[in-house]
Protein backbone atom coordinates (compact mmCIF):
# COMPACT_ATOMS: atom_id res chain seq x y z
CA UNK A 1 0.00 0.00 0.00
CA UNK A 2 1.31 3.70 -0.99
CA UNK A 3 1.26 5.88 2.51
CA UNK A 4 2.44 9.70 3.35
CA UNK A 5 2.67 12.82 1.11
CA UNK A 6 4.69 11.29 -1.34
CA UNK A 7 3.24 7.70 -1.90
CA UNK A 8 6.25 5.62 -0.14
CA UNK A 9 5.14 1.74 -0.53
CA UNK A 10 4.75 -0.44 2.81
CA UNK A 11 4.29 -3.83 1.92
CA UNK A 12 2.97 -6.15 4.59
CA UNK A 13 4.81 -10.10 4.45
CA UNK A 14 2.80 -13.15 5.16
CA UNK A 15 3.80 -16.37 5.72
CA UNK A 16 0.80 -17.91 4.72
CA UNK A 17 1.44 -21.29 6.67
CA UNK A 18 1.54 -19.22 10.38
CA UNK A 19 -0.16 -16.23 9.89
CA UNK A 20 3.05 -14.65 10.68
CA UNK A 21 3.89 -11.04 8.93
CA UNK A 22 6.22 -8.69 8.84
CA UNK A 23 5.65 -4.35 7.96
CA UNK A 24 8.80 -3.09 5.78
CA UNK A 25 8.84 0.65 6.16
CA UNK A 26 5.62 1.75 7.30
CA UNK A 27 6.39 5.12 6.05
CA UNK A 28 3.06 6.71 7.58
CA UNK A 29 -0.36 6.78 7.83
CA UNK A 30 -0.38 3.83 10.67
CA UNK A 31 -3.78 3.63 11.23
CA UNK A 32 -4.48 2.15 7.70
CA UNK A 33 -1.60 -0.04 8.41
CA UNK A 34 -2.70 -1.43 11.39
CA UNK A 35 -6.38 -1.92 9.81
CA UNK A 36 -5.12 -3.57 7.27
CA UNK A 37 -3.01 -6.06 9.58
CA UNK A 38 -6.87 -6.53 11.25
CA UNK A 39 -8.58 -6.87 8.31
CA UNK A 40 -6.12 -9.57 7.25
CA UNK A 41 -5.87 -11.41 11.15
CA UNK A 42 -2.10 -11.81 10.72
CA UNK A 43 0.35 -11.64 14.05
CA UNK A 44 3.05 -8.92 13.63
CA UNK A 45 6.41 -10.56 14.24
CA UNK A 46 8.91 -7.97 13.00
CA UNK A 47 8.84 -3.93 11.64
CA UNK A 48 11.65 -4.08 8.89
CA UNK A 49 13.37 -0.66 7.57
CA UNK A 50 14.90 -0.73 4.50
CA UNK A 51 16.83 2.03 5.08
CA UNK A 52 16.01 5.15 7.63
CA UNK A 53 14.64 8.08 6.36
CA UNK A 54 11.51 9.48 7.66
CA UNK A 55 9.24 8.74 4.31
CA UNK A 56 10.09 4.88 5.84
CA UNK A 57 9.80 4.97 9.00
CA UNK A 58 7.36 8.05 10.07
CA UNK A 59 4.81 4.87 11.07
CA UNK A 60 7.12 3.26 13.13
CA UNK A 61 6.49 4.71 16.42
CA UNK A 62 2.52 4.08 16.34
CA UNK A 63 2.86 0.63 15.21
CA UNK A 64 5.54 0.19 17.94
CA UNK A 65 3.05 1.43 20.33
CA UNK A 66 -0.42 -0.76 18.67
CA UNK A 67 2.47 -3.91 18.35
CA UNK A 68 5.20 -3.61 21.26
CA UNK A 69 6.06 -7.72 20.62
CA UNK A 70 7.05 -6.95 16.89
CA UNK A 71 10.64 -6.76 16.83
CA UNK A 72 12.16 -3.23 14.84
CA UNK A 73 15.06 -3.61 12.69
CA UNK A 74 17.76 -1.14 10.89
CA UNK A 75 20.92 -0.99 9.53
CA UNK A 76 22.52 0.76 12.08
CA UNK A 77 24.15 2.81 9.53
CA UNK A 78 20.64 4.11 9.54
CA UNK A 79 20.27 3.76 12.98
CA UNK A 80 21.82 6.99 14.89
CA UNK A 81 20.42 10.06 13.51
CA UNK A 82 18.35 10.78 16.61
CA UNK A 83 17.06 14.07 16.09
CA UNK A 84 17.52 14.17 12.70
CA UNK A 85 14.58 15.70 10.04
CA UNK A 86 16.09 12.92 7.55
CA UNK A 87 16.64 9.93 9.50
CA UNK A 88 14.77 10.56 12.80
CA UNK A 89 13.33 7.17 14.38
CA UNK A 90 16.42 6.49 16.85
CA UNK A 91 15.35 9.31 18.63
CA UNK A 92 11.38 7.91 18.73
CA UNK A 93 11.40 4.12 19.35
CA UNK A 94 13.76 2.68 21.77
CA UNK A 95 14.86 -1.39 21.97
CA UNK A 96 15.84 -1.10 17.65
CA UNK A 97 17.52 -4.05 16.67
CA UNK A 98 19.77 -4.14 14.02
CA UNK A 99 20.79 -6.32 10.98
CA UNK A 100 23.50 -6.34 8.51
CA UNK A 101 24.99 -8.43 5.86
CA UNK A 102 24.08 -12.02 5.63
CA UNK A 103 21.82 -12.06 8.71
CA UNK A 104 18.44 -14.30 8.57
CA UNK A 105 15.30 -13.31 9.88
CA UNK A 106 12.77 -16.35 10.31
CA UNK A 107 9.31 -15.72 9.65
CA UNK A 108 7.29 -18.91 10.05
CA UNK A 109 8.15 -20.63 6.81
CA UNK A 110 9.60 -17.91 5.45
CA UNK A 111 13.58 -16.88 5.19
CA UNK A 112 14.31 -13.32 5.00
CA UNK A 113 17.82 -12.41 4.17
CA UNK A 114 19.40 -8.86 4.16
CA UNK A 115 21.92 -7.47 1.97
CA UNK A 116 23.80 -4.51 3.39
CA UNK A 117 23.30 -2.11 -0.50
CA UNK A 118 24.42 1.39 0.81
CA UNK A 119 24.23 4.02 -2.02
CA UNK A 120 20.79 5.69 -1.56
CA UNK A 121 21.68 5.96 2.58
CA UNK A 122 25.03 4.21 4.13
CA UNK A 123 22.75 1.45 5.97
CA UNK A 124 20.44 0.80 2.79
CA UNK A 125 19.59 -2.83 2.84
CA UNK A 126 17.10 -5.01 0.45
CA UNK A 127 15.57 -7.94 1.62
CA UNK A 128 15.36 -11.00 -0.30
CA UNK A 129 12.48 -13.15 0.64
CA UNK A 130 12.12 -16.47 -1.57
CA UNK A 131 11.75 -14.72 -5.36
CA UNK A 132 10.85 -11.40 -4.43
CA UNK A 133 13.42 -8.13 -2.90
CA UNK A 134 12.08 -5.58 -1.10
CA UNK A 135 14.62 -3.05 -2.40
CA UNK A 136 13.68 -0.35 -0.63
CA UNK A 137 15.42 3.33 -2.73
CA UNK A 138 18.25 1.13 -3.87
CA UNK A 139 16.55 -0.18 -7.16
CA UNK A 140 13.70 1.17 -8.87
CA UNK A 141 11.31 0.42 -11.89
CA UNK A 142 13.83 1.82 -14.54
CA UNK A 143 15.93 3.85 -12.34
CA UNK A 144 17.41 3.80 -8.75
CA UNK A 145 17.53 5.79 -5.65
CA UNK A 146 19.00 9.10 -5.52
CA UNK A 147 22.16 9.57 -4.18
CA UNK A 148 22.29 13.70 -3.28
CA UNK A 149 21.27 13.72 0.18
CA UNK A 150 23.34 12.82 3.33
CA UNK A 151 24.75 9.43 3.95
CA UNK A 152 24.06 9.11 -0.22
CA UNK A 153 26.88 7.48 -2.62
CA UNK A 154 27.18 7.28 -6.57
CA UNK A 155 29.83 4.84 -6.61
CA UNK A 156 28.44 2.61 -3.38
CA UNK A 157 24.76 2.44 -5.14
CA UNK A 158 26.36 1.69 -8.58
CA UNK A 159 28.23 -1.28 -6.19
CA UNK A 160 24.88 -2.11 -4.94
CA UNK A 161 22.85 -2.60 -8.15
CA UNK A 162 25.56 -4.49 -9.97
CA UNK A 163 25.65 -7.28 -6.92
CA UNK A 164 21.72 -7.03 -7.22
CA UNK A 165 22.01 -7.53 -10.81
CA UNK A 166 24.21 -10.27 -10.66
CA UNK A 167 21.77 -12.51 -8.33
CA UNK A 168 20.84 -15.89 -10.17
CA UNK A 169 17.95 -15.86 -11.79
CA UNK A 170 15.12 -13.63 -11.55
CA UNK A 171 13.17 -12.08 -8.79
CA UNK A 172 10.06 -9.92 -8.31
CA UNK A 173 10.98 -6.24 -7.24
CA UNK A 174 8.70 -4.04 -4.84
CA UNK A 175 10.64 -1.23 -4.57
CA UNK A 176 9.89 1.61 -2.05
CA UNK A 177 8.11 4.21 -4.67
CA UNK A 178 6.27 3.93 -7.74
CA UNK A 179 5.46 0.49 -9.72
CA UNK A 180 6.80 -3.26 -9.00
CA UNK A 181 9.19 -5.06 -11.63
CA UNK A 182 10.92 -8.50 -12.13
CA UNK A 183 14.75 -8.00 -11.90
CA UNK A 184 14.87 -9.53 -15.78
CA UNK A 185 12.95 -6.72 -17.10
CA UNK A 186 15.09 -4.51 -14.82
CA UNK A 187 18.70 -5.82 -16.16
CA UNK A 188 17.18 -5.31 -19.82
CA UNK A 189 16.06 -1.81 -19.49
CA UNK A 190 17.09 -0.02 -16.46
CA UNK A 191 20.31 2.87 -17.03
CA UNK A 192 21.71 2.75 -13.69
CA UNK A 193 21.27 -1.00 -13.33
CA UNK A 194 23.25 -1.35 -17.03
CA UNK A 195 25.50 1.24 -16.11
CA UNK A 196 26.61 -0.74 -12.93
CA UNK A 197 26.46 -4.48 -14.38
CA UNK A 198 29.00 -2.73 -17.64
CA UNK A 199 31.55 -2.51 -14.61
Amino acid sequence: MQVGPIGTNCYILEDDTTGKAAVIDPGDEAGRILKALEENKVEVEYILLTHGHYDHTTGVPELHRALPKAKIYIHEADANGAGSQLFPLAGQVEDLLLYDEGDKLTLGALTIEVLHTPGHSKGSVVLKVSDVLFCGDTLFAGSCGRTDLPGGSYAEIMASLKRLGELEGDYHVCPGHDVTSTLERERRSNPFLREAMAH
